[in-house]
Parts: C-alpha cells; sequence; structure tokens
C-alpha cells in the first residue's frame, strides 16, 4: 500500500466507523416507536458525527464515508477506480467494526444496534403504513440522489468552500428526518451492512446495498450532464460572459 493512499483509507474507516458507532448507536440507545423527537435526535446525531469528520478528514480523503458517496464521484469521473475499491473496502469495514463494537458496548445485539428496516403499520395520522420493498427502494435510491447531488456540488466542485462539510451533514440530517420512520435511512451500505452483519438480520439487505447507489449514478450523470451544458453556454455567451460565471 503506498504512503499516499493509506492515510486516506485510515481516514475513511475510522469516519465510518464513528458513523456507526454514533449514528446506528443513537438509534439503538432511542429504539422504535420514539416519535418525532426521537427521529430528529437520530438525524442529527448522523449529521453531526458526518460534519464534524469531513471537517477533520475532508483535507486528507475528501470525508466520504459512504460507498454511496464514493461510486457517485466514482461515476463523475473526480477519482479514479482503484482508488474508489480501496475507499468502499474500508468503509465497509469501518462500518462493521463500529456495529461490533457498538453490540459489545451494549451487551449484545438484542437492541438491533441501528439496523435500518421498513415500516410496518406506522401510525401516519388517522391511517398505519406499510412500506413495500419498491416503495422502500424508492426512498433509498432518492435519499442517496440528494446526498451524491449536495456532495458533488459542494465538495467536488468547490462551490461551498470550507463550508461543504456542514452541507452535507445537514443533508443527512434533512432525509433522516423524512426517511428515517419509513425505511431506517441509511442511503449507505456501509450504514446498513454494519448492523446487518452483527445482528444476523439481513432483512432486505439487497434493498440497502443497492437503492442509493442507483441513486448515486442517477446524481453524478446529471452532475456531469449540467457542468456540459454550463460549460456549453458559457462558451456560446463569449468570453466576456464567460469570464462572469463561476466555473463549475
Amino acid at each position: 500500500m503506498s504512503n499516499r493512499i493509506a492515510p486516506k483509507l485510515l481516514a475513511e474507516f475510522i469516519g465510518t466507523f464513528a458513523l456507526i458507532f454514533i449514528g446506528a448507536g443513537s438509534a439503538a440507545v432511542i429504539g422504535e416507536g420514539a416519535g418525532l423527537p426521537g427521529v430528529a435526535a437520530i438525524a442529527f446525531a448522523h449529521g453531526l458525527t458526518v460534519m464534524a469528520f469531513a471537517f477533520a478528514y475532508g483535507p486528507v480523503s475528501g470525508g466520504h464515508f459512504n460507498p454511496t458517496v464514493t461510486i457517485g464521484v466514482l461515476a463523475a469521473g473526480a477519482m479514479r477506480a482503484g482508488e474508489a475499491a480501496g475507499y468502499i473496502v474500508s468503509q465497509l469495514l469501518g462500518g462493521v467494526a463500529g456495529a461490533l463494537f457498538l453490540s459489545a458496548v451494549l451487551g449484545g445485539a438484542q437492541t438491533g444496534l441501528g439496523t435500518p428496516a421498513l415500516a410496518h403499520n406506522l401510525a401516519l395520522g388517522a391511517t398505519f403504513l406499510t412500506i413495500t420493498p419498491a416503495a422502500g427502494f424508492m426512498i433509498e435510491a432518492v435519499l442517496g440522489f440528494f446526498l451524491v447531488t449536495v456532495v458533488l456540488s459542494t465538495a467536488v466542485a468547490g462551490r461551498a468552500g470550507s463550508l461543504a462539510p456542514l452541507a452535507i451533514g445537514m443533508t443527512l440530517t434533512l432525509n433522516i428526518l423524512m426517511g428515517g420512520a419509513l425505511t431506517g435511512a441509511a442511503f449507505n451500505p456501509a450504514r446498513a451492512l454494519g448492523p446487518m452483519v452483527a445482528t444476523g438480520n439481513f432483512n432486505d439487505a439487497w434493498l440497502y446495498l443497492t437503492a442509493p447507489i442507483v441513486g448515486a449514478i442517477v446524481a453524478a450523470l446529471l452532475h456531469t450532464g449540467l457542468a456540459r451544458l454550463t460549460q456549453e453556454g458559457m462558451a456560446s455567451a463569449g468570453p466576456d460572459r464567460a469570464a462572469q460565471t463561476p466555473a463549475e
């Protein structure tokens, strides 16, 4: 392993470990049925963790902590395939390690360790809602799309400067506020797989591992397409207009 890649892989491992230990840990401690205040607490636990570690490790690895983000950045042409593969392995290992450590701290897997699950008979006003796998797939894909869109438009494109971790962390928070009660709002294969391995509960694993990646690829395609259209528009507007328009 080269000296250049090793710090990046370590940063991704630690950041993902922290996300599982704190994010999934908060879901395990608060538990189901806590209502909106509980979902909000879980959402902020995830969002603040990613924001803090993205500020800490962003200059080292970019602060992905999520295979969905790495695949989106790869699909957008902003990193090499070999490096992306190393990131994903480190993230998955960090997720499993974080969940196993969480299991040891909580005395076993009886709490569920924050394993994401589709809602069954969720009370919504005067009705009860059950999320089907098809609906769950769409929700996780859309949440992954939102996250990767923000990452590409802030951290990768450089539009938010040093505030990119804040935008990314808040996106996690908003995503979980909306989807937490519906699917668990993992939109991160490492976040889903870690607790699944630690608990032995692999229900709907295919959904949580693939749906956010679909959303990431769509986000990357849209990002590159918009960038191309922007460049074409700048070129057709002439050098004066191009000089006034921020670069992609």
